[in-house]
């Protein structure tokens, strides 16, 4: 496809989003709608690299957490465990429950070393597929199996699962509705939480195809795109606005302002509130 042709149903699937909606990116509505009123304060995120670029995720979210809350900072936590180009099947969940192991230390505002003792390990985890496995044809049943599984696991550690919906590469803007779809089904048949994060992404394309959202390759995410996925994580796990958040990431204010913004309103779309 001509690089002209591209461009055009780029724009073409944005203007769609305008006009439709989530509604017509996720057609299965979710079920879970929230994790309050006792939100979650730790979290584990398993993934792969869409998780770690730009310094990662969990830690922009960490800052985010204690910018809207100082008064009780030191109870939030998030951590990751990433695989470049992993799906689910990558990761040993059962692995990263283990006593003694991830989060056993930690080092508070002044680097002293703290060993920590924790009632139950994580609130939460957020685990996401592979870019593209939710929706590929050999890699689909691979992502239903390891969705439930890997829930079990969670569930039988005292966490609760959530899952990540990734975005569309910048050149297959197709792939959003594909991918809400398929993370809403796993999230309705596992009884877990979706983060719409790709939905957020495309209702940004759509109100300021300017804004880079992506790195070089199209598919990682820039730091603006971080930024957005990140409020969208914050948004989904604390039930609190984004907007006017204190923490902006090195991005610019009005920048920060609009991504915030689109992340508080694709949360309450897609949650139907």
């Amino acid at each position: 496809m001509s690089s002209v042709l591209r461009t055009f149903f780029v724009a073409l699937a944005a203007a769609g989003w305008m006009a439709a909606g989530p509604a017509a990116l996720a057609q299965t509505k979710p079920a879970v709608t929230t994790l309050g009123p006792d939100f979650p304060k730790t979290a584990i995120f398993i993934g792969n690299s869409f998780f770690y670029y730009n310094n990662g995720l969990p830690g922009h979210l960490s800052l985010m957490e204690k910018a809207a809350d100082p008064a009780n900072k030191q109870v939030y936590r998030n951590t990751m465990v990433t695989i470049g180009g992993s799906g689910f099947d990558w990761h040993d969940v059962e692995s990263y429950f283990r006593p003694n192991a991830i989060g056993n230390y930690s080092f508070d505002d002044n680097n002293n070393v703290v060993f920590n003792k924790f009632d139950r390990l994580f609130d939460v985890a957020v685990t996401m597929d592979c870019s593209q496995c939710p929706i590929h044809p050999k890699l689909k049943p691979v992502f239903t199996d390891y969705a439930k599984k890997d829930s079990e696991i969670v569930r039988a550690h005292g966490a609760k699962p959530v899952f990540f919906m990734s975005w569309a590469y910048a050149d297959k803007p197709e792939m959003t509705a594909q991918l809400a779809e398929a993370y809403t089904i796993a999230g309705n048949a596992n009884n877990a939480l979706v983060i719409p994060a790709g939905l957020a992404f495309a209702k940004a394309i759509a109100r300021q195809p300017e804004l880079n959202l992506y790195a070089p390759d199209k598919r990682h995410p820039s730091l603006a795109g971080t930024y957005l996925a990140s409020c969208v994580v914050f948004a989904a796990l604390t039930g609190r606005s984004p907007v006017g958040n204190s923490y902006l990431a090195g991005v610019d204010a009005p920048t920060a302002t609009f991504l915030q913004t689109v992340a508080w309103e694709t949360v309450q779309e897609y949650y139907g509130k």
